[in-house]
């Protein structure tokens, strides 16, 4: 069985901000304002990556911090779960 992976869902985009990303859903449509800083690069979801991959030298608080945003982009639509090859 494949391990599942997370990857921007095909109906949305996301660029870089001067407060962090901006996530848009053609579907709805829907805007999420993420404060992330310079925490993740803007083509972080391009490629599906576990959910346990994050950018190097982050610290725990961080990875805490983008663990749970990861979750609500997720619980959102904004990301999807999918096989990861």
């Amino acid at each position: 069985m494949a391990a599942a992976g997370i990857q921007l869902h095909p109906a949305c985009r996301v660029r870089q901000e001067g407060f962090g990303l901006l996530f848009y859903d053609s579907r709805g449509p829907r805007l999420l304002f993420a404060e992330t800083g310079e925490l993740l690069p803007v083509d972080f979801f391009d490629q599906p990556r576990s959910r346990q991959e994050l950018p190097a030298g982050l610290t725990a608080p961080q990875q805490n911090r983008l663990q749970t945003f990861i979750t609500k982009l997720l619980e959102r639509g904004f990301l999807r779960e999918q096989p990861v090859c």
